[in-house]
């Protein structure tokens, strides 16, 4: 079964520490974590208190309990959301947090959902499944018949970051400052 701890490790890399850029649509961030999303989240209480330290934001990297509030936030709010335990297979998993952290998880199941339509050989491996962005029972169903009969999860990933990646495109075109966050989404796919 998938495990959280070595998909944190992987989100970890990519989200870093304090941020507060205005071209970031999440305003300002902590290892990832949106004010503007999550303004209810604990961790910006102690955030808050270490903003009167002079050696904020550096001073964010030695609190465990920040951390581990971190860790908590997102196993509830995206790994627990489309069941990261139960899933077979590591990189799946990892990829469906990471996309959820950076995009919703919703649009990360889709992006699961549509890719594996795309990957049934026009139904006739399995019917195609509703891409609602719920990973429920069909969801994993299918899941577990791709990887059963593909063996490999490399063909849907690639569809997936396919996805991923086209979105990024889309938004950079619509809004140009986005563009200096390239390089790190790209690192993403």
């Amino acid at each position: 079964m998938a495990d959280f701890a070595q998909a944190y490790t992987v989100i970890a890399a990519h989200e870093g520490g304090y941020v507060n850029d205005v071209d970031d649509r999440g305003g300002e961030t902590y290892k990832g974590i949106s004010r503007r999303f999550h303004p209810d989240w604990m961790g910006w209480k102690r955030i808050d208190a270490a903003k009167r330290d002079s050696a904020f934001p550096r001073n964010l990297g030695s609190d465990a309990y920040l951390d581990n509030m971190v860790r908590r936030f997102y196993k509830k709010q995206y790994w627990d959301k489309f069941s990261g335990d139960t899933l077979s297979d590591q990189q799946i998993a990892t990829e469906l947090f990471d996309v959820g952290v950076n995009m919703g998880v919703r649009r990360a199941v889709r992006f699961l959902q549509d890719s594996l339509n795309l990957l049934n050989r026009d139904e006739r491996d399995y019917a195609d499944i509703t891409a609602d962005g719920v990973f429920g029972p069909v969801t994993a169903g299918v899941l577990r018949t791709y990887l059963r009969q593909d063996r490999q999860p490399r063909h849907l990933l690639r569809l997936m970051n396919i996805l991923q990646g086209d979105l990024y495109v889309e938004a950079m075109r619509a809004h140009p400052p986005q563009e200096k966050f390239a390089r790190g989404w790209l690192a993403r796919t």
